[in-house]
């Protein structure tokens, strides 16, 4: 559906500055203030274009989204992923398919199922702020509500580009995990704009679905400490499930709260403290987007864990063996040691979801095997005995030094010191599929390869990604995600 609502680029420039008029049942700016954050995150999503996006930003944007089907389709068995797919495919018919299969349900629910799939190893892409995020999550919403309004190929690259350059400038802005809450909470206005974009929604409507998106489904960082549970994996589905759902809210007429950020009680006083966001410098024609600076992982691991894998390997090797390493420290970030280091439940991890966030296990089980996959958190690999023995000679430390590389690197550094008294040292600053290092088409196919290749053929993949890379020139997705069941 096309709202018939669609302001001038000159009525959206008034909504970015300071002292424009903002929506009807909204707080209003003082003369000359600037207006409240909704409203200009509002006025962004809906001037963007994808005539503002270059050759190369579509690319990204392709690149983001065919390693992150290929993620889903690697997790479509994961017990979690069947639990939410059944849920989701309960409701009966509707308008978004559900990954897997050919078989439709509402735009809010095929985006969570898909969004669980695409997150659940732990292996979609990610961005290092002030805080550390995962865009693709996002993706799912773009996927369904782009299917369910028949929007086309380049609709969906635009929505999809939205939505990272919102979750990672709100990253970029403020920490919440230290303040006891999740980083899910910056894709609730990143899926609902995404999704009021595709929707065509109206400057004053966009900033009524950030509003209803944020307001009740703020998430806590219990999430990601001690014991991890099913829900590591959905949080940030749960997230953008709310967004899609908030904006068909907000395309109906319903209103949220505001001033939503600014507010007395509202997400600075309550979830960040204040911060200052400067959408003018928002990625745009002769701008870039933030999705280049995104990474694509080239392990299934927790980001603060992922260089202390190379290094890792690379010790073992020079030590001869991890019968040979007496000690063995890791000194890491900041947010490594909180998220993956501190808890004693990473030295004795007995779910997959503590396993892939524990510095202790996932750089065991690599010094063990010489590589992390996603088989490396079966059950068996949990209860190894040689792995235990290894665990129980590492200790992890933070080092500011180290947190002060980021966001550029997460680095980690290992020191064994070995049975014959020598100390060996291996300091790994990035990996292949970061910033500094990004992946080739080739590379993201490979790894789209390998995930997707316990579901679909050789022909079925090589029709797969030559459908995505050029879902540019699309009309609209009809058909697209059932080829992937």
């Amino acid at each position: 559906m096309r709202n018939p609502i669609t302001p001038s680029r000159r009525q959206v420039a008034a909504w970015l500055g300071a002292g424009a008029a903002l929506a009807a049942g909204t707080a209003r700016a003082a003369p000359g203030a600037e207006a409240p954050l909704a409203d200009r995150l509002a006025a962004y999503a809906h001037a963007l274009r994808f005539e503002d996006l270059d050759p190369a930003g579509v690319e990204t944007v392709k690149v983001h989204l065919i390693d992150a089907l290929g993620c889903g389709l690697a997790a479509l068995d994961a017990g979690p992923v069947r639990i939410c797919r059944e849920i989701a495919l309960g409701d009966g018919a509707g308008s978004a398919t559900v990954l897997g299969t050919d078989r439709r349900t509402s735009p809010d629910l095929a985006a969570f199922a898909n969004g669980v799939a695409i997150r659940y190893e732990d292996f979609n892409d990610v961005y290092v702020g002030r805080e550390p995020g995962h865009p693709s999550d996002s993706i799912a919403a773009c996927l369904a509500v782009a299917e369910a309004e028949g929007a086309s190929g380049r609709d969906l690259i635009t929505a999809i580009a939205l939505a990272y350059e919102i979750d990672c400038r709100l990253l970029d802005a403020a920490e919440v995990t230290g303040r006891g809450w999740d980083h899910p909470v910056y894709s609730l206005p990143a899926s609902a704009l995404a999704a009021g974009k595709l929707m065509r929604l109206p400057p004053e409507a966009l900033t009524q679905a950030v509003n209803l998106a944020i307001n009740g489904h703020i998430a806590m960082n219990q999430t990601r400490v001690q014991t991890l549970s099913d829900w590591k994996g959905v949080a940030d589905a749960e997230a953008t499930r709310a967004g899609v759902f908030a904006a068909r809210l907000a395309r109906a007429g319903l209103t949220g709260p505001a001033p939503i950020f600014e507010g007395r009680a509202g997400f600075f006083q309550q979830v960040s403290g204040p911060f200052t966001v400067d959408v003018g410098a928002f990625g745009g024609r002769g701008r870039p987007f933030r999705i280049a600076r995104c990474g694509i992982k080239p392990y299934p691991a927790q980001v603060y864990c992922l260089t202390a894998i190379p290094a890792g390997i690379a010790l073992a090797a020079e030590a001869g063996g991890v019968a040979a390493i007496r000690s063995l420290r890791i000194d890491t970030t900041h947010l490594g040691y909180v998220t993956a280091g501190r808890d004693r439940e990473k030295w004795r991890p007995t779910t997959k979801d503590t396993a892939d966030h524990s510095l202790p296990y996932i750089t065991a089980r690599a010094m063990l095997d010489g590589a992390i996959t996603n088989d490396s958190y079966a059950p068996d690999k949990l209860r190894d005995p040689a792995l235990l023995a290894l665990i129980d000679r590492i200790t992890v430390a933070e080092d500011a030094a180290l947190t002060a590389m980021q966001p550029t690197a997460v680095p980690n550094r290992l020191t064994a010191t070995l049975t014959d008294g020598r100390v060996l040292v291996r300091q790994v600053d990035d990996v292949p599929g970061f910033v500094a290092r990004p992946m080739t088409r080739d590379d993201v196919a490979r790894k789209f390869r390998m995930n997707a290749g316990r579901r679909l053929d050789a022909d079925r993949v090589r029709q797969v990604l030559d459908a995505f890379w050029a879902i540019d020139e699309r009309p609209d997705l009809t058909g697209l995600l059932s080829a992937l069941s």
